[in-house]
């Protein structure tokens, strides 16, 4: 059952997001992308207040991803994506993503807190960061 609302669009959508994030980082990098998306629609705090769908939060600007604001955000769903962004959409959660609301890839490790969230864990390249639940507990909604 999704835990967002979201139609063939909505899920090509976001399966192009994780293609154009997190392709180099294999199922599971993608998976984790998925999870911060879904997690900024399902959150409503922070910088995420008012997404109310995969398009809002695909094409969020300012605080979106740099795939569409930065250009490589071009190429199209495949099957494969396709099927990881239904599995998001259906509420798996991969730690360290799992409450994650950001993710960026550094030059070097990780650090402790980003804009005061904490850091949840490193998969491959990213960097994922998650609120405390007093700053959004919408985040940690069971489904």
């Amino acid at each position: 059952m999704a835990v967002v609302k979201a139609n063939e669009e909505d899920v090509k959508l976001l399966a192009r997001l994780l293609r154009a994030e997190a392709e180099g980082e294999g199922e599971q990098g993608m998976l984790m992308v998925g999870n911060v998306g879904i997690n900024r629609v399902r959150s409503d705090c922070l910088d995420f207040k008012k997404l109310r769908n995969i398009r809002d939060m695909v094409f969020q600007s300012p605080g979106g991803y740099e795939a569409t604001q930065k250009g490589y955000f071009y190429q199209r769903a495949r099957d494969k994506e396709i099927r990881l962004a239904r599995r998001v959409i259906n509420g798996e959660r991969i730690h360290p993503a799992s409450y994650a609301l950001w993710f960026f890839r550094p030059t070097g490790g990780c650090p402790g807190t980003w804009y005061n969230q904490r850091n949840t864990g490193r998969y491959k390249a990213h960097c994922f960061f998650s609120p405390t639940g007093e700053n959004c507990p919408g985040v940690y909604r069971t489904y």
